[in-house]
């Protein structure tokens, strides 16, 4: 971010002159990385440094023992620029106590805006109304967002994993209903998976669905559904069949929130935010075309959207405008204390970055290359 960047020389690590033997911190030892390889150690001060002019930093490191970073391919650096220029254009009286909610926050007006421009639903196909961009694109797309603290939570979960798995698993009527109402940003979805009792043990859960002439009536509860209340659908993982193993005899339905039996009552937190719900279901029909995938695979089908929502930089990069915010107020020359703060946190987003980008990076190297493996992505 150029704001990290520009101040970044102040928050540089000391670098020792001196080697490190194996095993110890002491100076003037050598530590050795193998034959006729060593590496200087960085002596991380336990009181606050005096200020002074730091000297350029080495690396610290042989090739194979560092973390180089993450360059992606022109193609994607090239939709920074107008990205920039959309977001300092369409955010530039956006509040900064807005900008802190990240991919929280809520504005369908700028959902629509993005959509329009081809930046929702990026990597789905043309035929349905997506961009038909690689997953790499899309990555360059969901960092500026970020970064710049943009109200994306309408389209959020419906362009970064429901979407995807009707893509994968669902029908071609399925595909042709929803992808297109996505893709202009007029259709937002919600997750299904959490229940009171069956948070980490999913596979736990007890909402069921029983079959009934033309589909199936669904019963049990959800909780912590992010933007519930707003959505139009929810992608959820109920109990279809009974089974000796509770991975087996899961399914995934496509269920319209404004279904007859349903009801959703927001859970409010300490800030009198709304964001999270819980989702009761009495009796609640879904048709026999909205089953997504097949019955009984939901196990499967789950992990693999959960593979789309767990990877991307929203982990790591969903406090950035708070981030830079803190980095401007400190300005140019920051105190000791706040530089050493701040440059430790430098490091971790930049090693935070490297498993979500590298695997897209190596994929996308492996397409371009002729006999090589490839791993099939569909996000």
């Amino acid at each position: 971010h150029p704001r990290v960047a520009n101040v970044a020389p102040k928050f540089r690590r000391r670098e020792q002159e001196t080697l490190a033997r194996p095993g110890h911190c002491a100076s003037g030892a050598t530590v050795a990385l193998g034959a006729g390889r060593q590496a200087p150690y960085y002596d991380v001060p336990t009181s606050p440094p005096a200020r002074r002019t730091f000297p350029p930093v080495r690396n610290a490191m042989t090739e194979q023992h560092r973390f180089p970073p993450c360059p992606l391919p022109a193609e994607a650096e090239a939709l920074r620029a107008p990205l920039r220029a959309f977001l300092a254009e369409e955010l530039g009286q956006h509040p900064r106590t807005l900008a802190a909610k990240s991919w929280m926050g809520y504005d369908p007006a700028f959902t629509r805006k993005l959509a329009q421009r081809g930046w929702v639903g990026s990597t789905f196909p043309r035929r349905y109304g997506g961009g038909e961009m690689n997953s790499l694109q899309r990555y360059v797309i969901v960092e500026e967002m970020l970064a710049a603290g943009a109200p994306v939570l309408a389209h959020w979960i419906a362009d970064r994993q429901s979407g995807p798995l009707i893509l994968r698993y669902g029908t071609e009527e399925q595909r042709q209903f929803f992808i297109p109402a996505i893709c202009r940003g007029e259709m937002y979805f919600c997750i299904g998976m959490s229940e009171p009792d069956s948070g980490s043990d999913l596979a736990s859960i007890r909402t069921r669905a029983r079959r009934t002439t033309g589909g199936w009536l669904v019963n049990g509860q959800k909780i912590w559904t992010t933007n519930a209340h707003r959505c139009h659908y929810m992608i959820t993982l109920v109990r279809t069949a009974d089974a000796e193993e509770k991975h087996q005899g899961l399914s995934q339905l496509l269920v319209d929130l404004k279904a007859p039996g349903l009801t959703i009552r927001p859970i409010k937190d300490l800030t009198g935010e709304t964001s999270f719900n819980e989702v009761f279901f009495e009796d609640v029909f879904v048709p026999e075309n909205r089953l997504v995938g097949t019955e009984g695979n939901g196990w499967s089908q789950v992990v693999a959207e959960l593979a789309l929502e767990r990877s991307g930089p929203e982990r790591f990069l969903s406090c950035m405008a708070l981030f830079t915010e803190l980095i401007t107020r400190l300005g140019a020359d920051p105190d000791p204390h706040a530089a050493r703060m701040v440059g430790s946190l430098v490091a971790r987003l930049a090693v935070c970055r490297c498993p979500s980008a590298w695997p897209l990076n190596s994929i996308a190297a492996a397409i371009r290359l002729p006999r090589r493996p490839t791993s099939r992505i569909w996000a």
